[in-house]
C-alpha cells in the first residue's frame, strides 16, 4: 500500500497541482485522495486543532448516526406498501420492496448533488467539501418514498445551488441545504410531497419488483393513507385527537417504533434516539440544541393543553408531538447543523427552545400545515445570527459593568 501511495505522490499528484496539465481537475483528485487516506499535510505553525477528528470524519460520523433511520425507513416503506396492497409482509418482501422505493431516491440525491458540488469546486478552484455527504443523505430521509425521481433531482439541485453555493459554499450558507430543498419541493410540487396519497404507493409504481416477486400484472389504484399528524390535525373541534388516532390504528407505541406512514427516515423515534445518542457521545452535535428543542416542544404543547379551547389538536398530550411527524428527526439531525445553528452556548439553548415552540405553534394554529418542524428550523436558521448577537452583547454589558465595579472599588 505504501508503494502505491508513494507512486501517487511522485507521479500522479503533480499532474493535478498548480502548473500541472490537469490543474483544473484538482478538486476531483483531492476528493479521491482524502477519501482513500489521511492527507500528509500538517500545519506549519503552532497547533490549533482541538482533536484528531477532521471534517471528513465528522461528516462520516453523522452518516453513521443516520444509518438506523435509513435502514428502518427502507423496511418501513416496504412494510407499509405491502400491508396497504394486500401483500404478506415478510421481512424479505418488505426489504426488497422498500429498497426498490428508497435506494433510487438516495442514489439520485447523491448523483445529482455530487455533480453540482464538483462543478462549483472546479469553477471556483477549491476542494470538494465533505459536507455534501450529509446533505445527500438527509434530503432523501425527509421525503415520502413515492416521490418521483426527477423531483428528487430538482429538489437537491435547488438545495445545493440556491441554499448553499450562491452564498459561497459550506460555512457561508444561512439555511440548512437539505431543508431548503424540501421546502422548495413542498411549495413547488405539493401534490407529490403532501396529502394522503404519497406515503404508501401502489403496485403499478414498481413493475420490476412485482415481476421478481411473481406479481406481474397485478395493479391496484393509488393507495390513500393519512399520516398520524394529518389525522390529528383533521380531528373536528370538540373531538378527541387521541381517539381519532387510535381509530386509524395509530397508538403511541407504534408511532414510537415508527411502523406508520411518514417520511423515509423520520418515523421511528427509536432509530432517531440511537443516532442522537451516537452524536452526543462522540461530541459531533450539540446536546444543548436537542434538549432545549424537546423542552420547547413539550412546554408549548403543555401550554396549549392548559388553554380553554375546543381545538382537538391543541388538547393532544404534548408528548405526542415528539412521536409524530419530523420534529425529533429535525431537532437531532438538522437543527444541530453547525453552520446554520446558533454558535454561542446560551444561543443554542434559545435557538433549540424556539424551534420546539414554533413547531407546535405552527402545527396547532395553522390548519393548512400540520407539520411545523421544517418551517420552524428554517425560521430559526435565519434568526440564529441575531440570537448570537444579543447573547454576545449581553456578555459584553455584564463584563463592562463588572470592570466598572472593580475600578470604582
Amino acid at each position: 500500500m505504501k508503494f502505491l501511495f508513494d507512486l501517487m505522490d511522485k507521479h500522479v499528484a503533480p499532474l493535478f497541482e498548480k502548473g500541472g496539465k490537469l490543474e483544473r481537475l484538482y478538486p476531483l483528485f483531492e476528493a479521491g485522495d482524502t477519501f482513500a487516506r489521511t492527507p500528509a499535510e500538517v500545519t506549519s505553525g503552532a497547533p490549533h486543532v482541538r482533536d484528531s477528528i477532521d471534517q471528513k470524519r465528522l461528516m462520516v460520523f453523522v452518516i453513521y448516526a443516520l444509518l438506523p433511520c435509513l435502514l428502518f425507513g427502507i423496511w418501513n416503506a416496504g412494510n407499509q406498501f405491502n400491508l396497504a396492497n394486500g401483500i404478506e409482509p415478510t421481512l424479505t418482501a418488505d426489504l426488497l420492496r422498500g429498497s426498490a422505493m428508497v435506494l433510487p431516491i438516495v442514489i439520485v440525491s447523491y448523483l445529482v448533488g455530487g455533480i453540482w458540488e464538483v462543478l462549483f469546486a472546479i469553477v471556483r478552484r477549491h476542494e470538494i467539501n465533505e459536507g455534501f455527504l450529509v446533505t445527500g443523505m438527509l434530503f432523501p430521509l425527509v421525503l415520502p418514498p413515492t416521490l418521483p425521481l426527477w423531483q428528487v433531482a430538482v429538489g437537491i439541485s435547488f438545495g445545493i445551488v440556491i441554499g448553499k453555493e450562491i452564498f459561497g459554499g459550506v460555512g457561508y450558507n444561512i439555511l440548512n441545504p437539505a431543508l431548503t430543498a424540501r421546502a422548495f419541493l413542498f411549495f413547488a410540487y405539493p401534490a407529490q410531497i403532501s396529502g394522503d396519497q404519497v406515503w404508501v404507493g401502489s403496485l403499478k409504481d414498481s413493475p420490476i419488483v412485482n415481476h421478481i416477486l411473481g406479481m406481474a400484472g397485478e395493479y391496484t389504484d393509488v393507495v390513500s393513507r393519512a399520516t398520524p399528524l394529518a389525522v390529528a390535525a383533521a380531528t373536528e373541534h370538540g373531538g378527541d385527537a387521541v381517539a381519532a388516532l387510535s381509530h386509524q390504528g395509530y397508538t403511541l407505541m407504534n408511532m414510537t417504533v415508527g411502523n406508520v406512514p411518514d417520511c423515509i427516515g423520520s418515523s421511528s423515534v427509536i432509530a432517531i434516539l440511537l443516532g442522537m445518542g451516537f452524536l452526543i457521545l462522540t461530541g459531533i452535535a450539540s446536546w444543548r440544541v436537542m434538549v432545549s428543542g424537546i423542552l420547547g416542544c413539550l412546554a408549548m404543547g403543555a401550554l396549549f393543553n392548559a388553554l380553554p379551547t375546543d381545538n382537538a389538536f391543541a388538547a393532544l398530550p404534548s408528548y405526542y408531538h415528539l412521536a409524530m411527524g419530523g420534529f425529533l428527526f429535525g431537532i437531532v439531525f438538522m437543527a444541530t447543523d453547525p453552520v446554520s445553528c446558533a454558535a454561542t452556548n446560551a444561543g443554542k439553548w434559545i435557538y433549540g427552545f424556539m424551534i420546539g415552540v414554533l413547531t407546535v405553534l405552527i402545527r396547532v394554529a395553522n390548519p393548512a400545515y400540520p407539520e411545523g418542524a421544517m418551517l420552524a428550523i428554517l425560521f430559526m436558521n435565519v434568526m440564529a445570527p441575531l440570537v448570537d448577537h444579543f447573547v454576545v452583547q449581553s456578555h459584553i454589558k455584564k463584563r463592562t459593568a463588572y470592570a466598572r465595579a472593580l475600578n470604582n472599588a
